[in-house]
């Protein structure tokens, strides 16, 4: 809450029982939300964990709104208030600094860091290689490339090298994992209702498993293991199901390609007979359609799931994911 600053001294006592009030007011048992335990979640793949694993007792607020790619979040005044209000937070450290920030000076008791909860790993920043075969061998994971800093380099601006990549939940079985991460983080900040929190956990991670199958059964025989994306969010998802993605930009979304990628780009089109090139929904697709202009291939939507919009292609997680791997299937040639 913005609250204008005054020289009128308040007397000890009164900021006491402000301080009481407030404090009073961010405690779930004292009735806020008729009850529920207050998680802010920072974005999309955060919201759906907590709804689906909390259920009727938790009340999710997502800090990122749809429509708002989620590297660009700068967070109000009132956001960060809100934030410090809530009874647990939920976020990715390194994907957004701001969140990270926020986080950081915030006195919640509950943080939940989803980079703690799987192993993330270095992929490309830069011209966009992501190899599936033996890359976790080469590059480690995540832990040993200190997430825990919070893996800011993957917004550096030059957009070269290698940084942790931070789309873990493009991979339905490291998703998974973080699932049970939240799920025993919600039953030791509200242990009354942890009997329904495991089942819910179970529920998920059985959905998630489904999906990995329908994936592994949907992309074991294709045409063409190669795929090109606007921007290489796709490197768990290509690791699991042995495919290779290649990238417009790195990492980072908002990096521009040199003419010399765009024509390797046309070479690895015509070597490795791609049909399309992907763009996403919350990205600006224009160098995707230059490419595909050039090279005479189709366009399509690859969705890496920040955020749902009405322009999403299912109405949560699950349903985009499908709508996905169906596109995968198309483009690969799947038999």
């Amino acid at each position: 809450m913005n609250v204008r600053r005054s020289r009128i001294a308040v007397p000890a006592a009164a900021l006491g029982l402000l301080a009481l009030s407030a404090c009073g007011s961010s405690n779930a048992a004292d009735g806020k939300d008729g009850g529920k335990l207050d998680v802010a979640a920072s974005f999309y793949p955060m919201q759906f964990l907590a709804e689906e694993i909390g259920g009727e007792h938790v009340s999710v607020d997502a800090l990122t709104k749809p429509g708002i790619e989620p590297h660009d979040l700068e967070l109000a005044p009132r956001q960060i208030a809100e934030l410090g209000e809530s009874d647990m937070i939920l976020y990715l450290g390194g994907m957004q600094p701001a969140v990270d920030e926020a986080v950081e000076q915030s006195s919640v008791a509950n943080k939940v860091d989803a980079a703690g909860l799987t192993d993330l790993d270095l992929h490309s920043s830069g011209d966009g290689h992501d190899h599936a075969n033996g890359h976790e061998e080469e590059h480690g994971h995540g832990e040993e490339h200190g997430h825990e800093e919070h893996g800011h380099e993957h917004e550096e601006a030059s957009g070269e090298g290698e940084a942790t990549d931070p789309h873990f939940w493009l991979d339905p079985v490291k998703y998974a994992e973080a699932a049970k991460g939240v799920g025993k983080a919600l039953e030791k900040a509200d242990p009354d209702h942890a009997a329904d929190y495991k089942k819910n956990t179970t529920a998920l991670v059985e959905k998630l498993d489904g999906l990995n199958k329908d994936f592994e059964d949907g992309l074991k025989d294709t045409k063409t293991k190669t795929f090109i994306t606007s921007h290489t969010a796709f490197g768990y998802l290509a690791e699991r199901y042995g495919l290779d993605q290649e990238g417009v930009t790195g990492i980072d979304p908002k990096a521009e390609p040199s003419p010399a990628r765009m024509k390797e780009l046309q070479q690895v089109a015509k070597e490795e007979k791609v049909s399309t090139i992907f763009f996403e929904t919350l990205a600006s697709d224009k160098t995707a359609k230059t490419l595909a202009a050039d090279t005479g291939l189709k366009t399509g939507v690859l969705d890496p799931l920040e955020g749902i919009t009405d322009r999403s292609k299912g109405d949560d997680y699950i349903e985009v994911m499908r709508a996905n791997l169906t596109a995968l299937k198309t483009a690969l040639g799947a038999k």
